[in-house]
């Protein structure tokens, strides 16, 4: 339930939701683009190799990953690093941990979250319009996350592992969960003083927007701290978790609420053709 204390001038948001959602589909585009012309860059997670861990002269350890690699290329690298003084701690041949088998299972459970959110929205709010509009913003952040990485592991190196796995799990969980407040707030206006569905999403999100950015506001600088300060280990995660939410707290309002406004405004039209 919202409080009644949430400001309650409303923001003409819904007059441009066909902007909110060209935005959204030119970034879909470019990563579905990567995803087409590069893949995603896969670490060893995912395709086993080896790890190396060295000392540096400052005390400072560090692991390296390399994917199945020739034993005369490890040599070599393993001189290189020799050369520069640095102590070797650990040596270790890794077999993937993520096989086509849980890539699967995980793809399905996936598809068999999103068909019972769907669902579950649907009877709630008891339409469909609602139900399907929550599910597409929810793939919305997924192709996002999916997108960047695949463009931040063309130009960056960054590879993908199974931290960024559990990033876009928790990703979905945090879209959807946005999206029903905003929901519920609009059901919460419709059953006080009704009209129509653009004017109710403009006070509705109106209503929610201070909570939902005071709320992401809070993850996003936490998040800031652990990519600046906690370490390579988790760098790439936190970032994940970074672009997910930042998404997530759009695509609420700006995705999934646009979608149910174009949605209803399409259909009040064909009626009257």
């Amino acid at each position: 339930m919202i409080s009644e204390a949430w400001p309650t001038a409303s923001v003409n948001w819904m007059k441009y939701r066909w902007l909110y959602l060209v935005i959204s589909g030119t970034v879909i585009f470019c990563g579905i683009f990567s995803l087409y012309k590069w893949r995603l860059k896969l670490g060893v997670d995912f395709t086993g190799g080896t790890l190396i861990e060295y000392k540096f002269s400052d005390g400072k350890k560090q692991v390296f990953k390399y994917s199945p690699t020739d034993e005369k290329d490890l040599e070599k690298i393993r001189l290189d690093f020799k050369n520069q003084k640095t102590e070797e701690v650990r040596f270790e041949n890794v077999g993937p941990s993520i096989g086509p088998e849980l890539i699967k299972k995980t793809i399905t459970a996936i598809i068999i979250s999103a068909g019972g959110i769907l669902l579950w929205i649907t009877l709630r709010f008891k339409s469909f319009k609602f139900g399907l509009s929550a599910v597409l913003g929810m793939f919305h952040d997924s192709l996002v996350l999916v997108g960047s990485f695949s463009l931040l592991g063309h130009f960056m190196g960054v590879e993908v592992d199974f931290l960024f796995v559990t990033a876009l799990l928790t990703t979905l969980s945090f879209s959807v969960h946005d999206t029903i407040v905003n929901y519920d707030r609009i059901r919460e206006i419709k059953k006080k003083s009704g009209g129509e569905l653009y004017d109710i999403a403009n006070e509705a999100t109106s209503e929610t927007m201070v909570r939902s950015l005071n709320n992401s506001f809070t993850i996003i600088f936490m998040l800031l701290a652990l990519i600046l300060l906690g370490g390579e280990t988790i760098k790439w995660f936190a970032v994940a978790l970074l672009i997910g939410t930042v998404s997530g707290t759009y695509s609420s309002p700006f995705v999934s609420v646009a979608i149910l406004v174009t949605w209803d405004r399409l259909e009040k039209k064909l009626r009257k053709i």
